[in-house]
């Protein structure tokens, strides 16, 4: 397997992570909350990085 394979399967998955993590979040202390807002940014970073090894 390549290393760029990985690279996106391991992507892939924390993303799915991240957005269970923020909706969780979401629900529970309420979408304009200083932490659900910090995981929305950290998937925001982690979906760019997909998108651009995609694009490669």
């Amino acid at each position: 397997m390549k290393i760029q394979k990985i690279t996106i399967y391991l992507l892939e998955f924390k993303i799915k992570l991240l957005r269970i993590r923020m909706v969780y979040n979401g629900r529970l202390k309420g979408l304009t909350h200083p932490d659900t807002i910090k995981h929305s940014q950290n998937l925001d970073v982690h979906l760019n990085r997909y998108h651009r090894i995609q694009s490669i």
